[in-house]
This record gives structure tokens, sequence and C-alpha cells, in this order.
């Protein structure tokens, strides 16, 4: 058994998971209550003891017992047993497995973190169920921040980026397509909606180090990482993108492998048909495009659902260790999903397989795994092995103890909180607000200036007008005689009259004869008095 872990026993013929065929992905499909999660849980601890990490969801509550060791005083802890004698498992007994809790709300495991830009546009427009415009005004908050250096690591973070594009809408409009405020709107209020779902606690930093899914212990056992996801399932978008990014994060992060002798992780995601409801193309595009690589990177994917015709075909067809537990034909639906199933086997002349998958018990299922040249098995009605750890879930004290000696203690709890695009953006917000109330201020001072100047001009203007009155008036002033100056002129034009008027006669009569009358001589004579008397006034 060094190179596969035992699945079951058909007959006496058992059903190996070949360990070099491991990473070629699989299912595990029933309905409820035909041995799904025991199913899963034996798997997974078998991966666990030929050193192998797991990581794989706890919707239930049940699963965080794989951490402990089963005991005899356990409920079904007698069927277990009469199940590993039929089989033939004469080694069983019960045991631990090295476990790591997670809880992306940090109450039952280490937080689960990422950013913002890790999670990208694409994932959180799934989350956020945008429609196509929407998304693409995603794209561009995305396409911005990153252009100019600002990081996105939160909610906060984001909701600053789009505050800032409803606010420069137009530029971000001519620079990168168009931008409306509309649109910025619904994707702010379905952020809210996200946050008031516990989002918020999911993104930030530390962010998960992926690495820290491949630990192994002391023992050589791979780490079981259980996520607590039974509060999750209450918002199943956020649970079912959570985990699809978790799937492209170790595509992005691990290095390509081909096929190794075993796989370095094995995911189980169970209640998968989340993961394709409602989804856009171009995400079911992205699912299939990441569940067909990441093989390669030692990878593998088992998808858990109740029903296989959930898993979209094109995902479907690369699922190449089949566990399929009892369906029941009650509905229309039903019956395509037993023939569906029934057809994805490789057929078994001995066994009616259409039929078989609704006659199976709680345990028993239809097993077909690849063989070491890469093609499946025969399918075979297999009794399926069961787990050596415990049925069922931890109490508090236990959780707490398992949790503080875990290899990740301490390194995610506390919650980090660096400068990023919220505070940047808050802070060039703060500087184009003091800047304007500068601006402002300045203005206002230009302005009162501006009025203290035009006013102290016209106090100027009014004073030397009123200066050039006075020296106006000092001038005329000064230009009028005085009193004596009156009085002389006055004395000199009287005695000029007087000088002159007898100069004029006495010029008369030399020139016209003293004391003679005529007619003409009296008037040249009165003349020349006339001129005489004004040159002497």
């Amino acid at each position: 058994m060094s190179d596969g872990i035992f699945i079951g026993g058909a007959g006496d013929q058992p059903q190996m998971l070949n360990l070099r065929r491991a990473n070629r992905h699989g299912l595990i499909a029933g309905a409820t209550g035909t041995g799904k999660t025991v199913t899963l849980q034996g798997i997974a601890e078998n991966f666990s003891r030929v050193g192998v990490p797991v990581f794989m969801a706890d919707v239930k509550g049940d699963l965080a017992g794989i951490a402990m060791p089963g005991s005899p005083t356990f409920k079904n802890a007698d069927k277990l047993e009469a199940r590993a004698k039929e089989i033939g498992l004469t080694d069983y007994a019960y045991a631990d497995n090295p476990v790591i809790y997670w809880d992306l709300y940090g109450q039952q495991g280490h937080p689960i973190r990422t950013t913002v830009s890790e999670m990208g546009p694409l994932l959180l427009a799934r989350l956020m169920d945008l429609n196509e415009t929407q998304e693409g005004v995603l794209n561009i908050a995305f396409r911005y921040a990153d252009e100019e250096g600002l990081l996105l690591l939160d909610l906060g973070d984001l909701q600053a980026m789009l505050a800032y594009c409803a606010e420069n809408a137009d530029m971000l409009s001519a620079r990168y397509g168009n931008v409306t405020k509309a649109s910025v709107g619904t994707i702010q209020r379905q952020l809210l909606s996200l946050d008031s779902q516990g989002g918020a606690a999911f993104f930030g930093e530390p962010a998960l180090d992926i690495n820290d899914f491949l630990e192994v212990d002391d023992k050589g056992r791979g780490y079981i990482n259980v996520l607590a996801a039974d509060r999750l399932m209450q918002s199943p978008k956020l649970y079912s993108t959570f985990l699809l990014w978790l799937l492209s994060e170790l595509f992005q992060v691990l290095p390509e492998v081909g096929d190794p002798e075993k796989p370095k992780l094995v995911f189980f995601f169970d209640e998968a048909h989340l993961l394709f409801d409602d989804a856009p193309k171009a995400l079911t595009d992205k699912i299939e495009q990441v569940v067909r690589l990441i093989r390669s990177k030692g990878v593998g994917v088992y998808f858990v659902t109740q029903n296989p015709i959930d898993i979209p075909e094109e995902v479907a067809g690369q699922l190449g260790n089949r566990v399929q537990h009892a369906l029941r034909a009650f509905t229309p639906r039903d019956q395509k999903a037993i023939r569906a199933a029934a057809e994805t086997f490789r057929v078994n002349p001995d066994l009616d397989v259409e039929t078989a998958i609704t006659e199976l018990k709680v345990g028993e299922a239809l097993v077909s795994l690849l063989q070491e040249d890469g093609s499946p098995s025969i399918v075979q009605r297999t009794l399926i092995a069961p787990p050596r750890s415990r049925l069922g879930p931890v109490d508090a004290k236990e959780r707490a103890i398992i949790q503080s000696i875990s290899p990740v203690a301490g390194k995610y709890d506390e919650a980090a909180d660096r400068e990023s695009a919220e505070e940047i953006l808050a802070a060039r917000g703060q500087a184009a607000a003091a800047a304007a109330e500068q601006a402002k201020a300045q203005a206002e001072a230009d302005k009162q200036s501006a009025a203290q100047a035009k006013i102290e001009a016209k106090q100027r203007e009014a004073e030397l007008r009123e200066q050039a009155r006075q020296q106006a008036q000092a001038a005329r002033e000064a230009a009028k005689p005085s009193n004596l100056d009156r009085a002389i002129q006055s004395a000199t034009r009287s005695v000029g009259s007087s000088i002159g008027r007898q100069v004029a006669n006495e010029v008369g009569r030399a020139v016209f004869g003293g004391g003679r009358r005529s007619s003409g001589g009296g008037l040249v004579g009165g003349l020349v008095r006339g001129v005489l008397g004004s040159l002497f006034k």
C-alpha cells in the first residue's frame, strides 16, 4: 500500500487510490445521509498518513473531530469496527491527525485573510453579483490604483478608491472609458452588503501564506487544514468565491512539478455546486482553467456534492477518481443524474451501474480510480473504509488546545493595518482641502488688499486734488495786490489820469493852436486827448 491509499473493499479486491494519479482530481457524490462526509474524512486522514497535506471545509461542524482519535465509547464505534473487519482492514486502530483550524471570522480557528488586490476584480465582481458594466468600472478602479501605486488591502481601501472614482469620473472616463457615478454607487452598495455579511473580516493583512497549507509534522504526516465553514455557509457566494480564490492562489504560487510521486496538497471542495450556481461564463472558464492546469502544480482537487450533474461537463471531464454514493430517483432531475453518473464510469459487465446507484447502502459506493497508466479502473461496488479519527465535532477546550500548538500560532491572529489607498487618498483629500482653503484665504486676502489699495488710491487722489486746489488758491491769493498796492495803483491811476488830461490838453493846444476852436480841430483834439489820457491812466 506504499504507492496508494486504501479507499475500501470490493469483495476480496481492495480499491486503492494511486498516489501518482491523485493529482488528477476527483469527485465524491451522493445524496444527503449516504456517507459522503465519512468518506471524505477517511480519505483525508489517509492522505495525511502518507505525508500529503490536505485542505477541507467543515460545512456542518462535524469534520473538526478529525484532530482527535476515535474511541470505542463514541456513537457508531461498533459499526466502524465491524466495517474494518468486513473489508479485511487488519491494522485498523483509532488515531488522531495533525490539524490546523482556520476560520475566516477568526472565531473557531486562525483567521484567513487576503487583500482586495489579490482577490482581483473578477472574483470580487462575482462576490458582489455585478453586471458587466459595473465589473468594467471595478476593473478601471483596480487599474488606476495599480498605476498610482495605491494598495487595495481591505474593503475600506476599495470604498475610498470608488469614492475617488465617483469624484473624478470625467477624468477617468477620458482616460480609461465610461465611468458613471451610478455604477460606482451600485458597487459601493454591494460592498456595504458584503461587509454586513462579515466579508470585511476576510480582507486585510497579514495575508495568508499558501505555503502554510503545505506543512508536515515531526512524524512526516501532512497537516489537515480544516476551515470552519458552518457560519460561512450562510453567505454561499462568499464561501464559493473564497475557495475559488484559494485555488487560484495555489495555481499562481506553486511551481510546476508535473506528476509527482504524491500530491503536494489535496483540496476538498465541499458543497461544490455553490461554485457553479449562477456563475457567468467568464468565471466558469476560469474555474475550468484552474482545475485543468493546477494538476501540474501537484494539487489534487476533489469536488464533494450531492448531485454529480451539479458539476459542469468541462470540469467533470477532468475528475478521474470517482466515488459515487447512493442517489434517489424521486424526480426527473434525480433520474437524469443517475443516468449521467452511470455513463461516466468505465463499464463493468457484471454490474448494472444505473440500478446499483439507487440500491447502495450507507457507507457503500461505486468506485472507479485512475490506474498506473492513467486509465480509469472498472467501476466496483465498494464498502468504504472507516475513519480512524473521531466522527463529530470537538469542544471549545479541545479546539483551543489544538489551535495553540499549531505551527502558525500567533502568525495571523492579530490584524495589521499599514498605509494603503484609504489613508493615502484621505491624506490627498486633506491636502487638497487645505490647499483649497489656503487658496480661498489668499484670494480673500488679495481681494481685501485690492479693495484697500483702491480706497487708498481714491484717498490719495482726493488728497492730490485738494492739494492742487489749495495750491491754485494760494497762487490766486498770491497774485492779488495788497491794500497798499491797491492804494498806490489807485493813486497812480488818479495822478496818471490827471497828468494825462493835462498833457492831452497841452498837446492838443500845441497841435491845433492854443485856445482856438474849430469843428475840425475840436474833433481831432478830442481824439488826441483821449489817447493820451488812456496812456496816463
